[in-house]
């Protein structure tokens, strides 16, 4: 009851439903491209594990397959389309790219079968890595919101927190949840520190895990000897919170933490040299790689999603010979 007087008073809610509505009444049409897109997306303002589920697809289907990942690159100091990762080169610096398609750009650097670029027209930047690179996959970073590119497959990572989350301003989902109807599939994310059931309209669900988590150090080599060190734990999110969770159940020693906005590019930032710190991936690439900053690291495991993927790319491919 109380969710539908916010709407009704919320006048970001009419935007979302009228822009929606263009679309799905065809006033507004998404543009297709000549390979499969997998968009990997989220309801909220971020801090879903997006990042982690691309990195877990790129990974997997990069075996079998030449596949661009295709961003925004949110925040970025650049415009237009560019490379980041040209089929495993490294062509971008953070800036230029965005802290997210860079760090997976870093992530890929070496793998010939993955590129990564940047663009705010997500169409016209697959057009344009297509005249450049044969592909046989787009992975759409980000992409539920932005439905100008046709997408084959769309993939929506929940957090516990979105099911009870308000749309923008008054909470911090993009959409309500009643625009998952659009998702082919829901990916239930942190499963391993925070568990939950959802289901909607029997849409399939999957579950993403983290497991292995270790600490790196500045040259991203495992580190081991933390047990005796008190961090300072540092990190601009969607979700910082999130992150101090995690290490504080991993049983790691944090005497403070530092909480920045999403995105924030840590400019003015001077960590003290008698003091330990600690962050993710993404944030460390935007800092300057010192010997008293550490990284922890995890891999993503989702059951069952490499399969239910590999069957839509198939399907695809199949219907487009005949």
């Amino acid at each position: 009851m109380w969710q539908s007087i916010i709407n009704a008073v919320n006048p970001y809610f009419y935007i979302v439903i009228f822009r929606n509505l263009l679309y799905d009444f065809g006033v507004f049409k998404p543009k297709k491209v000549p390979v499969p897109v997998i968009s990997v997306g989220n309801l909220s303002c971020g801090g879903t594990g997006k990042t982690s589920v691309v990195r877990f697809l790129a990974d997997k289907l990069s075996q079998d397959t030449s596949l661009l990942i295709l961003s925004r690159g949110y925040r970025r100091k650049s415009k237009g389309f560019k490379w980041v990762l040209k089929e495993g080169r490294l062509l971008g610096d953070v800036y230029e790219a965005g802290d997210e398609p860079y760090l997976l750009a870093r992530l890929f650097e070496g793998n010939p079968r993955v590129s990564v670029a940047v663009c705010e027209k997500r169409y016209e930047g697959a057009l344009q890595a297509l005249k450049e690179v044969e592909l046989n996959l787009i992975i759409l970073d980000d992409g539920f919101q932005h439905r100008a590119l046709y997408r084959d497959l769309d993939l929506v990572l929940i957090k516990r927190k979105d099911l009870s989350d308000r749309l923008l301003p008054f909470g911090r989902l993009r959409e309500p949840k009643s625009s998952l109807k659009r998702a082919q599939a829901l990916i239930l994310a942190y499963q391993e520190i925070c568990p939950f059931e959802f289901s909607f309209e029997n849409k399939p669900v999957f579950k993403m895990y983290r497991k292995n988590f270790r600490l790196l150090n500045h040259e991203l080599k495992p580190f081991e000897a933390y047990n005796t060190i008190e961090f300072i734990a540092f990190s601009a999110l969607g979700d910082n919170e999130q992150f101090f969770t995690t290490l504080e159940g991993l049983g790691i020693k944090l005497k403070e933490k530092l909480s920045f906005p999403d995105h924030w590019d840590y400019k003015g930032f001077t960590p003290r040299e008698d003091e330990f710190y600690l962050t993710t991936l993404k944030d460390f690439v935007k800092v300057r790689p010192l010997p008293n900053i550490f990284v922890v690291d995890f891999e993503v495991d989702v059951p069952g999603l490499e399969e239910f993927v590999k069957d839509v790319i198939f399907r695809k491919a199949c219907s487009g010979c005949g």
